[in-house]
């Protein structure tokens, strides 16, 4: 037999366990240690089980517009660009971010 699965030493261990972290913590970490374990497990079954993909049903009706007071972002594939409020020049703008006072980086290296 192996060394931890003789009963003898699993009574040592609870003991061991019990004067370590006491009564009242025991519950809580069996707990967690079995919401952990259900997680990895549920992890393992959707690594192993992929869903199958259903098609998508396009809508019909436009969505409305957003409101003015929110940015809205760039669709993908589109670049939104700015302009440098000292040099003219126009830099690309990746995240679509509404900028005021833009300086680009050539101008702000020469201040």
């Amino acid at each position: 037999m192996g060394f931890l699965t003789e009963p003898t030493h699993l009574i040592i261990i609870a003991i061991i366990l019990l004067v370590l972290f006491g009564g009242k913590k025991l519950p809580e970490l069996g707990k967690g240690l079995g919401e952990g374990l259900k997680g990895f497990k549920e992890g393992l079954k959707g690594i192993t089980d992929p869903t199958p993909t259903e098609p998508t049903v396009q809508q019909t009706a436009a969505p409305a517009p957003p409101a003015a007071s929110t940015p809205v972002p760039a669709a993908p594939g589109t670049m939104d660009f700015v302009t440098c409020s000292r040099c003219g020049s126009r830099v690309e703008n990746p995240m679509g971010f509404k900028v005021a006072d833009y300086v680009c980086r050539s101008c702000q290296s020469k201040s």
